[in-house]
Parts: structure tokens; sequence; C-alpha cells
């Protein structure tokens, strides 16, 4: 709607692109009447599309505090002002500053704060600002919300007010404690910023922080996590919109492998839903699964074996290539399963339909203390000459390889078949030196212990993977136990694989030497 100015004479309107304000005339009748009597058209009342332009007003706009000069409209060039006008102009004694301090002082009253500025260091009536409040009151409240009004304009004169000094200079309004409180805020906030970076689960909260790496992830410090993430970060996914990033669905991964933490805790830290961490848990452990388990659990050549080979076996087993053992691990719900079908492809002879109850996995370990080979899951009911023949591992041993085990290892057969040498190490003299040394660092001796130790030596290297990577001591999961059809592999395959290839990034149970 196109608005013109009701004052005789002006020819004022509204069109796009006027900086000028059109006011409807009040809803307090006594304010109304005064504004009636200014425009001083004789007979004339208006209705409700009349509209009086901001040229009118002292201050150019209009002001709603009784005390104001713009209380009513004043500046009149066309018309000759009534004489009830004149009077009301008469009584008004403050200038356009003062005026502005009473809207908001007035502003103030009306929002509850109830704190008045002083008027140039004299003493406000009590009784004042009961008066200013009630004349207030008066104004409809649906005057204050028109499209004509803003009361931003009110905040902001609150905001520039001023006082002067003798000197002239504008002074601010500032407690005399602002400062302190100013900077005891500033290092509270500090203080905060600090507390929720060391709890939060980004970057930069484990860049510096060595320990919170191995507690989270088993990794040794940032620069190996930081070197795993790069090489899987070609196959993660991550876009805009993903709820976790990159960097958090390795740290999420490795978090359930670390601390066998359940999906729901996991969910509850990364502020996600439960669906998001299982689908982010298996699809970052079929990518580790495809892009680190061949990097860093292999098996190395004759010549890299004997090139770092430890003193004890050097002595008496120079042409050892693998120390190999058993381990097992428990699942949460016992399984019933047609083994043989299971295994149709490989030599395992058990029942035609078996309950299982845990998994039994091959390990063979190089004698500088990384896994080489670990085998997929089997019922834990099946012997370990049929695990070992079925494992694939036998094709990995060379003709004149020497292959450490436990003395009920009875693979010697096997062994033998590749044109390989099997030594078996003596349980009862393992038994007699269980009070040897702790750590995840040790080296064999060449004293008459030493096939004790190298027995020993394959064991910390299975016990060290387990306490790095918890979920490994089970129960597994029931989820964990779905085949993948694409690979052939059960999820928890993976998961022991996966363990295995981030064991070996870390300090090696036997240094090299």
């Amino acid at each position: 709607m196109v608005h013109t100015c009701v004052v005789a004479g002006c020819r004022n309107r509204r069109t796009p692109g006027t900086t000028l304000s059109f006011y409807r005339f009040p809803r307090d009748p006594e304010r109304k009447q005064r504004w009636i009597a200014a425009v001083n058209r004789e007979g004339w009342v208006p209705n409700e599309g009349s509209r009086l332009c901001s040229t009118h007003f002292i201050s150019g706009k209009q002001v709603k505090n009784p005390r104001s000069p713009d209380y009513v409209p004043s500046v009149f060039t066309s018309a000759p002002l009534s004489s009830n006008m004149k009077e009301a102009g008469a009584c008004e004694m403050y200038d356009k500053q003062e005026a502005q301090v009473e809207a908001a002082n007035a502003l103030l009253f009306l929002q509850g704060q109830g704190r008045f500025l002083e008027d140039h260091g004299q003493t406000r009536n009590q009784e004042e600002p009961e008066s200013v409040s009630s004349s207030l009151s008066s104004c409809d409240e649906e005057d204050y919300k028109t499209e004509d009004y803003k009361i931003e304009d009110y905040i902001e004169e609150e905001i520039s007010l001023t006082r002067v000094n003798q000197m002239g200079s504008p002074v601010k309004n500032i407690p005399p404690d602002y400062e302190s409180s100013l900077d005891a805020l500033k290092k509270e906030n500090m203080e905060l910023r600090e507390s929720i970076e060391k709890m939060s689960f980004t970057e930069a909260s484990f860049r510096n922080d060595p320990e919170k790496v191995r507690f989270y992830t088993g990794l040794p410090n940032y620069f190996v996590f930081e070197t795993v993430m790069m090489l899987l970060m070609p196959h993660m996914k991550g876009d805009k919109n993903a709820k976790l990033s990159k960097f958090q669905q390795l740290l999420l991964t490795l978090m359930r492998l670390r601390l066998d933490l359940k999906n729901q805790d996991l969910a509850y830290r990364f502020g996600v839903k439960v669906a998001t961490v299982t689908r982010t848990v298996h699809r970052i452990i079929n990518i580790m699964f495809i892009t680190l388990v061949p990097t860093a659990v292999f098996w190395p050549s004759r010549a890299e074996l004997r090139k770092n080979l430890p003193t004890a076996l050097l002595c008496m087993y120079p042409d050892c290539a693998v120390i190999v053992d058993c381990f097992r691990v428990s699942l949460e719900k016992a399984l019933s399963v047609d083994v043989n079908q299971e295994h149709a492809s490989t030599a395992l002879t058990v029942p035609a339909h078996a309950t299982v109850n845990e998994l039994k996995y091959v390990i063979g370990v190089a004698p500088q203390g990384v896994v080489t080979f670990v085998s997929r899951g089997s019922p834990g009911h099946v012997s370990d000459k049929n695990l070992v023949e079925s494992s694939g591992l036998l094709c990995k041993i060379l003709p004149g390889d020497v292959v450490l085990a436990e003395h009920d290892f009875d693979i010697e057969g096997l062994v033998g078949a590749r044109k390989a040498e099997l030594k078996i190490t003596s349980r009862n003299c393992y038994e007699n030196c269980q009070s040897g040394q702790d750590g995840d660092n040790f080296s064999l001796v060449g004293t008459h212990s030493d096939k004790a130790n190298v027995h020993r030596h394959v064991g910390k290297v299975i016990d060290m993977v387990k306490r790095r990577y918890s979920m490994l001591t089970g129960p597994v999961e029931s989820p964990f136990m779905v085949v993948d059809r694409t690979s052939n592999v059960s999820t928890f395959d993976k998961i022991v694989q996966v363990a295995c290839a981030l064991n070996n990034l870390c300090i090696s149970a036997a240094p090299l030497e």
C-alpha cells in the first residue's frame, strides 16, 4: 500500500527507496488527540490508513517517551500550529540529547532492569520512574509491533548513550570492576576450551598426546596413526554431509578393537546413531583387511630372516623360519554349523554337525617377533594337525627351513613333506621358566633354557596382540561371525588379521639385532 502524509501541504509518499518513515496515529486517546491537534486540519479525523511522515519530528522519528519533544509531531512548515500544539511545545524543556537519555531509561524500565541513568549528577525523584512507567504502559502493546516502529532504535540509543563530563568528552558508563571481570571471564573461557579439547576426539587432541594415542588406539604415537590413516584414506568414505570425518571413522574403529567398547558406548562418545557406528566399524575393518594386512602381515624372504635373526636363534637355529602356535577365542553365542560343508575344501575331519563354542587360530611368528601368518578361524575341537594342514601355512615353508613348535604340535610329518625340519620345544622347561622377563620387549638368551624361551617368545607375541586389542579376548559377538560373500571371510577373521597387522606396526617383542 502507498501511504501519503496527511499534513496539509506535505507531498511525501511511501515509495520504493525512500528513507522516510510513516507512522500511524497512536491508539492512546490522549496522545492521539495531541497528534490530531498538531496536524491542525479542522473537522478532520484519522482512519486506519492515515499516516504521518518522519519529517514532522525534530529527530526524524517518533519517540514514545512522554518527556521527549518528539512524543508529538512539531515540525510543520506548510500549516500553522494550533493553540493546543503551541502549549504542548512550550512544555517541552529538554533538548535532543536529553530526549534520547529519557527514551533509553524508559526502555530499560520496561525490560525490568529498573536502573536509570543519572541526570548530570542530579538526584532523580523516586516517584518519577513510576509516572514514566504508567504513561508508557497506557500505550497499546500492539502499537510497538507496527511495521513502522523498530524497537532496535531504542536499543541502539541505549548502547550509544554517553554522559558528558566537565571537559565535554563522552564517558561510557562502565562499572569500576569491568576490566577485572573481563579478564576473569577470558581466563575461564580459555580453561573451558582446553578442558573440552582434552575430552574431545579431534586430531588436535591426539596430535601432541602420545599417551592418549596409545590408550585409545594401541599404536605407539600419532605418527604411526597418521601413517595408517594416509594408507587407508583413499579408500575411506568421507563427504561434507558425513556425520564422522575420516579421522573419526578410523579412531572409532580402533577404539572398538582396542577397548572392546560396545556400539552404544561409541555412539554416545561420537554423537551418532548406533547404526552409524556399526556400519563404520564393518567398513573400516574391511578396508584395513584389504589394504593394511597385505602390507604389514607377510612372509619375509629367507635373506631377510637371516639378516635380522636374534642372537640366541642364530646360534641354535640359524635356519629358523617361523615359530608356530595356536590360540582360542570364545563365542558369545554357540553356533550350530555344518562344519564339513563349511570347510569342504579343507582336510578337516569332524562330525557332520557340531556346536561351536570357540574359534581356533594358528599363528606364525617370525624370530624377530612380528606376526607373519594368521589362519582363518576354525571350530575349537579341530586338531592342531588338521588346522595347520588346512590353513595354508605349509605352502610358505621352503626346503631346509626350521619350524619351531610345542611338543604336542603333531605336524612333524606335514613339515617333513615340505623337506623342512620341525623342532619341538619343551613345555616342562617352559613352565619352569615362567618367572622370566616380562614386558613387551625381551631377548632370547643362549643358555640351557633357550628352548623354553623360544616357546615363550611366540606366546609373548600372542599375549601382546590380545592385550593391545581387547576384542581378541572374546567373547565374539554374533554379528561379527557373518561371512562376507565377496571375500568368503568372516568379519572377526578380518579383525584378527587386522589386529596382528597393527601389532606389527608397533615395537616388536624381540628387538632386531
